[in-house]
């Protein structure tokens, strides 16, 4: 199916095209909200990105790894509308970057930064608030709605921020900051989420209730699709269902996570030898067993 042309329509959420044809034939596909073809990226005559395809579908949650410097930092740029392709295409909510005002795209996404610039105390409640705006101060000249009010106490408490809403920003942990950023981003109610190593530097406890909030989050809006960077396995949520492994800006493998998350794969990927396990629907990663020297 041929992507719209974004010149015929300024609504980036345009309606996606109906389950049946137009005289009730075969099911029509629906549309992915973001899709990449042979995209490059070249800075300074590198290449920073090589060749990439990738289609992500509403309910898929993809996790984007590789080692440092694999250029996943670059693709997540090019999927929120934050940065365009050298070459290639790039779709995102069904509208080619190019040839829309990517600031519409934005707006419809939840892009969750942990390098939030933030630094007056403002409650987690008015952080999450902020998310209707897209600013990182209050809008001062604009009174929050009693339904954006109710649905920021329901994201609240979906992260598990309840009994710290009245909290200032200044005083959180930096766990409580990335799951009051994963609320604010949602506010819009986007139909894509896109979390930037979310888990970095956090201690085991706030890491496993962040990825605890992510599955319930995925579980709660069905609809919703996501795709979260990392370079750690067990960052991962068990809701992922889709991973893209990257090795030097190009694709290693692409597809769901059971076929990609392999231990021939990932150890491809990382170029060592790394052996994967799963256990109750989370990943573990370990470099394989050096023999001792003998004696």
């Amino acid at each position: 199916m041929s992507t719209p042309d974004p010149r015929t329509s300024s609504d980036p959420l345009a309606a996606e095209p109906p389950a049946g044809g137009p005289t009730g034939g075969p099911a029509v596909e629906p549309l992915p909200l973001l899709r990449t073809r042979a995209v490059d990226v070249i800075r300074d005559g590198r290449h920073l990105l090589r060749g990439i395809d990738l289609a992500i579908h509403p309910g898929e949650h993809w996790a984007l790894l590789g080692p440092n410097g694999a250029g996943k930092s670059t693709l997540l740029a090019l999927l929120g509308a934050v940065s365009h392709p050298t070459r290639g295409e790039v779709d995102v909510l069904g509208r080619r970057l190019g040839r829309v005002d990517i600031r519409e795209l934005r707006a419809h996404l939840g892009h969750v930064n942990p390098r939030h610039p933030l630094r007056s105390p403002l409650t987690v409640r008015e952080v999450v608030l902020t998310g209707v705006t897209n600013t990182i101060e209050p809008d001062l000249h604009r009174k929050p709605s009693p339904e954006e009010l109710d649905r920021a106490e329901q994201l609240i408490d979906t992260l598990g921020m309840a009994a710290s809403a009245e909290s200032a920003w200044t005083t959180l942990s930096q766990g409580e900051r990335g799951r009051a950023l994963i609320a604010r981003a949602l506010m819009p109610s986007p139909r894509l989420l896109l979390l930037d190593e979310p888990a970095t530097g956090l201690d085991l406890t706030a890491r496993e209730l962040l990825l605890d909030s992510l599955d319930l989050l995925r579980h709660q809006h069905p609809e919703l699709a996501s795709v979260l960077v990392t370079h750690h396995l067990e960052e991962l949520p068990e809701s992922t269902t889709h991973a893209l492994l990257l090795r030097g800006g190009e694709t290693v493998a692409a597809g769901p996570v059971d076929a990609v998350m392999t231990t021939g794969l990932v150890s491809a990927t990382f170029g060592h030898p790394i052996r994967i396990t799963r256990h109750e629907g989370r990943w573990t990663a370990r470099a394989a067993a050096r023999r001792t020297p003998e004696a």
